[in-house]
């Protein structure tokens, strides 16, 4: 896992932060050698699980079709080796959604930014249909102290993104199993050693667009074996500790981690965070 992309931890410690970085649209999507298995892995899920993995309303009809040109636009400039193969009975959202590694999300403004449209194939833990035509703060509502910490700048941030400015940040979490389709919210109770915990980060990117104003949301995931990464990064294994040990209690329990740290910490031989 040397080459695994993104390695983002707080090196002081949990901190509960947007952390967005500017984007240069030369890189809004990623492909990599894992295209063809996501890819396959969606279709089976567009065929077996339609209504769980996609939502749209009538409202998040003009974005769709919007992205789905935006897509097929960058991956003719970026990657003209890739086939860009549009079904025509699809949603223009699920069409995209076909041709990229990432999930896409639509959200449009009436009284606020609401979700209207989503094709999630790989969440981590939770569920699409119940956050339809909702609002930022209802889809982050379950996130411990969001309210008081993350709704106000981020509601300012969604009205004041610009076309000619987008924007990317980085999302980690650590679970309990290497499957990207995670639509449950059951967290199981801490269990095992370090080579039963995998290292999630999704690279999230936001950006609006010009002609039917509509913001778009997608996320891409990448998953590594904990133990292969602290293997093969130094200091990824205290800083991880690091982040486990400061974070509210109430975001260990919301993520799952009660007691991961202490058997973390016991699989790397009594490493200390102090």
């Amino acid at each position: 896992m040397s080459d695994f992309p993104y390695v983002a931890l707080e090196t002081k410690g949990w901190r509960m932060a947007m952390g967005l970085r500017p984007l240069d649209l030369d890189h809004w999507l990623e492909v990599d050698e894992r295209r063809d298995i996501e890819l396959e892995q969606k279709r089976q899920l567009l065929d077996t699980a339609y209504d769980v993995v996609v939502a749209t309303t009538p409202e998040g009809d003009e974005g769709s079709r919007e992205l789905l040109a935006e897509v097929t636009s960058f991956l003719e400039a970026h990657q003209p080796d890739i086939a860009v193969d549009v079904r025509g009975d699809d949603h223009p959202l699920v069409a995209a959604a076909r041709l990229v590694q990432e999930d896409l999300c639509v959200l449009v403004h009436s009284d606020v930014w609401r979700l209207q449209a989503a094709c999630v194939c790989f969440p981590s833990r939770w569920n699409l249909a119940s956050k339809l035509g909702t609002t930022l703060d209802d889809i982050h509502r379950p996130v411990p102290s969001y309210d008081v910490e993350l709704s106000r700048p981020t509601n300012a941030f969604f009205e004041r993104l610009k076309p000619e400015r987008s924007f990317w940040r980085l999302n980690w979490t650590l679970i309990d199993s290497p499957a990207l389709h995670q639509p449950t919210s059951a967290r199981r109770s801490s269990h095992g050693d370090l080579a039963d915990w995998f290292f999630r980060m999704e690279r999230q990117t936001l950006r609006r667009l010009a002609h039917s104003d509509a913001i778009v949301f997608t996320i891409r995931n990448y998953v590594a074996s904990a133990k292969e990464l602290c293997d093969t990064h130094e200091e990824f294994g205290t800083t991880l500790l690091l982040n486990l040990d400061t974070a509210p209690d109430a975001m260990q329990s919301y993520k799952g981690w009660i007691g991961v740290a202490d058997r973390l910490r016991a699989s790397l031989g009594g490493a200390s965070t102090n």
